[in-house]
């Protein structure tokens, strides 16, 4: 069994993506549950974590629809203002409606913000704190630009589970990021951080890429967080990019080919359902 902790649902007819620019062209159609059912069902996947995509709350609210409908969607990683002093009472809003109860995180493209210190903002971190307080993990989309300010609120805010996506992005197709590697080796030993083994491929030569490029980069991980800390996504469809649903998971198991069953256990499922505290996850650590 499998728990994708990481994918993407959107529609350019319905929203605008200020990211996905003309360069993502393979990628700027719509995509939702009944493309990812046949992709998931044939790599093994039994559960899903769906991740923001835009500063939306209508976006989260609508993720959360999907979610009460979908067997397989067990997750939803949304979007609050986190600058709003009413914060609390936003994420309480959205929980409140259909499928709020699959509400499992939240997140801001912070990698976005001009800022390489916007974590360090007064009112983000309260907000944060009260993403915490809500029970709630809150996903760091982050590069070595801000790996500083998020290892700072990470260590401030130590009751709150923070989850890296993309292991902080390294610069793979460089063939070596070390401002990455010493930003990502300030984390060592932090208790309350899970690192996600997702959207690697991307960050490599799209063309070109093979499972080596990736290895060194894992690695590094893999010293700084241990095993137990490491939770499998896919990062569809911006994986498309690069590689299909099929070849992403295919990668992430040869990455981790030499772990024992109980870490390949905890990698692909038991980490994300315990960070993310996954909606019948009894169900799913029950499964055979």
């Amino acid at each position: 069994m499998i728990v994708d902790a990481h994918h993407h649902f959107w529609d350019p007819a319905r929203a605008d993506y200020p990211w996905l620019t003309d360069d993502l062209g393979p990628i700027r159609r719509a995509f939702g549950p009944a493309d990812l059912a046949p992709l998931a069902a044939a790599a093994d996947v039994e559960a899903t974590v769906l991740v923001q995509t835009r500063s939306s709350v209508a976006e989260t609210e609508e993720f959360l629809e999907i979610a009460a409908a979908s067997p397989i969607v067990r997750g939803v990683v949304g979007w609050v203002d986190l600058t709003d002093p009413a914060v609390a009472d936003a994420i309480a809003r959205v929980r409140s409606g259909p499928g709020g109860q699959r509400l499992v995180g939240i997140r801001h493209q912070v990698h976005d913000e001009p800022d390489p210190n916007w974590l360090d903002r007064p009112d983000v971190r309260r907000g944060i704190a009260a993403v915490g307080r809500a029970g709630l993990a809150y996903d760091l989309l982050v590069r070595a630009r801000e790996l500083p300010a998020a290892r700072r609120v990470v260590a401030d805010l130590s009751d709150v589970r923070f989850v890296v996506d993309h292991l902080a992005k390294p610069a793979i197709r460089r063939g070596a990021d070390p401002a990455w590697e010493a930003g990502v080796a300030a984390f060592r030993g932090r208790s309350n951080v899970w690192w996600k083994l997702s959207g690697l491929v991307t960050e490599a030569d799209w063309a070109a890429w093979r499972p080596a490029d990736l290895r060194p980069f894992v690695e590094h991980i893999f010293g700084v967080a241990g095993l137990d800390r490491i939770l499998f996504g896919s990062d569809w469809p911006v994986c498309l990019l690069a590689a299909d649903y099929k070849t992403v998971v295919a990668t992430a198991r040869t990455l981790v080919a030499e772990l024992s069953p109980a870490e390949l256990s905890a990698v692909f499922g038991a980490t994300a359902i315990a960070v993310y505290d996954i909606a019948a996850g009894a169900d799913l650590r029950a499964a055979p």
